[in-house]
């Protein structure tokens, strides 16, 4: 939008979409709840679901380098960045963050299946995708091997 995030009303969104207000207002009770869901959108992928090879480790490490190689792309890192920089306050939850506790879920519940041993789900997101999306918002470097690295970390962690 080339403005600051402060200046991202339902008016100047409208206008930007070609739509009237009326029709923002209808469907998100606030420019913070339109937000999120582009967020979500924007940050993960409809339908998306974690890899299912038939090995923990395999799963966690692909699903990691997958989510490392979209967050890195420019536009991606840009919208994250921003995203992050608009937020004045603590949230109670985070769409993005509960669309990761699910997939982490399904990883954990299979492996489960299989009689692997696991971390936890919030180990999985404490200790792979958190520093993921850290780095991003920082510009610190993320790549396939830094992806691979947390993996075998948090499988260190299994129960």
């Amino acid at each position: 939008m080339g403005e600051g995030a402060e200046k991202i009303t339902f008016p100047v969104v409208a206008e930007r979409a070609g739509v009237n207000p009326t029709t923002l207002y209808r469907r998100w009770d606030s420019v913070h709840a339109l937000l999120e869901e582009v967020a979500v959108a924007a940050l993960t992928r409809d339908g998306e679901s974690a890899p299912d090879t038939g090995s923990l480790q395999q799963d966690l490490t692909e699903w990691a380098q997958v989510i490392a190689r979209d967050i890195t792309r420019p536009h991606r890192a840009r919208y994250l960045r921003a995203m992050v920089s608009a937020r004045t306050e603590t949230v109670a939850s985070c769409p993005v963050t509960e669309k990761r506790r699910e997939q982490a879920s399904e990883v954990v519940s299979r492996a489960r299946e299989r009689g692997e041993k696991t971390p936890s789900v919030p180990q999985i997101l404490d200790h792979v995708i958190a520093p993921l999306y850290h780095h991003v918002v920082f510009a610190l470097p993320v790549d396939r091997e830094y992806a691979r690295r947390l993996v075998r970390d948090v499988l260190a962690m299994a129960e």
